[in-house]
């Protein structure tokens, strides 16, 4: 039986606000002086070329990155942390291929706590119930993405970190995953994307990095964490 899907930030002013940041990654500046402020209800949307930091913004944002400068603040969340209030999901899938679907979630379900759905009613979120019990390995692309954005509902977590959210999806699950980014806003959630993609997002806001200045740079891409979630 799914539990009920209960946001615990409902009703909540949550404000997430980053303060020239600075990132080089091997040596690399990548991007400076960045930054944004974004409340409860919006998204944020982070465009910019291969290489220029997309990525590499949203590891800083979870905390698995260390600025080269600048700050990364959240008021609102009460005694939460900012890494407790974030819900993840990269753009690789992070799924073990001889684990089902379901197997999957319920572990994202234990490692991310919290209220949520269950492995199934998330699924049903996605329209990929009906795989439940298959080895994902055994998906296509587009499953394999949807299984993955499941995660978002097996926890509710108000912020939505998202690389590439629509990568490998066709147009309907597209627009699937465009209503419920919608519905978590509605709800009073945050969504920042990193995407080439429009989300189809009323009113998003859109943070354009462009890459610094530079001399004998090497062109190493930041874009693999090898990091999913």
């Amino acid at each position: 039986m799914s539990r009920d899907f209960s946001p615990a930030y409902a009703g909540t002013s949550l404000e997430l606000t980053a303060t020239g940041l600075a990132c080089r990654r091997s040596g690399r500046l990548l991007f400076s002086g960045l930054g944004f402020s974004l409340r409860g209800g919006r998204a944020l949307v982070v465009t910019g070329a291969n290489g220029a930091g997309k990525s590499s913004l949203l590891t800083i944002l979870r905390g698995r990155l260390k600025p080269a400068a600048g700050t990364v603040t959240l008021k609102g969340a009460g005694e939460r942390t900012l890494s407790e209030t974030i819900n993840f999901v990269g753009h690789r899938e992070g799924l073990k291929g001889m684990l089902t679907a379901r197997e999957n979630l319920a572990f994202a379900e234990k490692m991310l706590g919290g209220e949520g759905q269950s492995p199934v009613a998330a699924l049903e979120k996605l329209d990929v119930a009906h795989l439940v019990d298959l080895p994902v390995a055994y998906l296509s692309a587009g499953q394999r993405r949807r299984v993955a954005l499941a995660r978002l509902f097996v926890a509710f977590r108000p912020i939505w970190l998202l690389d590439e959210p629509t990568s490998a999806l066709d147009a309907a699950s597209a627009a699937l995953l465009t209503r419920l980014m919608r519905e978590h806003l509605a709800r009073g959630g945050m969504i920042v994307a990193a995407t080439h993609q429009p989300l189809g997002l009323d009113g998003e806001d859109v943070l354009a990095i462009e890459p610094p200045a530079q001399t004998g740079s090497h062109p190493d891409s930041d874009e693999d964490d090898g990091e999913a979630w």
